[in-house]
């Protein structure tokens, strides 16, 4: 008998072991992407702070976060990655293999933004992507997605 454990989820994601080089290096450009994504949100509410006469640098939090939602689903909507992704060459695609959609997107920066709040699925999301064969996050591994090199 054949119990769902034992029955690998079926996906349209490249296989780590059959096609390595969709994975090959994901982890470190997922982290530079990471740091040109956070550089450009930052750089992007002191503008906000600016277009709102301050008011938007005593709201900092607020502002970075609300902006920082909005540039990763717009992005990720548009072409699947972030500006910091494209600049490494990697995307996210969903379970089907397929490019992100406005819901997909909106639903990983929500899981991103959980996982970021805690300490504990930070770490495990970091943790996740150091053990699994398709570098996921915990975001990934809930939606079924994964970040890839991106095709041709």
């Amino acid at each position: 008998m054949t119990h769902w454990i034992d029955t690998p989820r079926a996906t349209a994601l490249p296989d780590p072991i059959a096609e390595p080089q969709f994975y090959d290096g994901v982890l470190p450009k997922r982290a530079f992407a990471w740091v040109v994504d956070v550089a450009i949100i930052t750089f992007l509410t002191v503008l906000a702070g600016i277009a709102t006469l301050t008011l938007g640098f005593f709201l900092w939090p607020l502002f970075f976060v609300a902006i920082g939602a909005l540039y990763r689903i717009s992005t990720l909507a548009n072409r699947s990655a972030t500006w910091g992704m494209r600049l490494v060459g990697i995307e996210l695609r969903d379970h089907d293999g397929e490019r992100f959609d406005t819901t997909r997107s909106a639903l990983h920066v929500a899981g991103y933004y959980v996982s970021m709040m805690f300490v504990l699925p930070m770490l495990a999301s970091i943790a996740a992507m150091l053990v699994t064969d398709r570098r996921q996050s915990l975001t990934d591994l809930v939606l079924g997605t994964a970040a890839i090199n991106r095709p041709g």
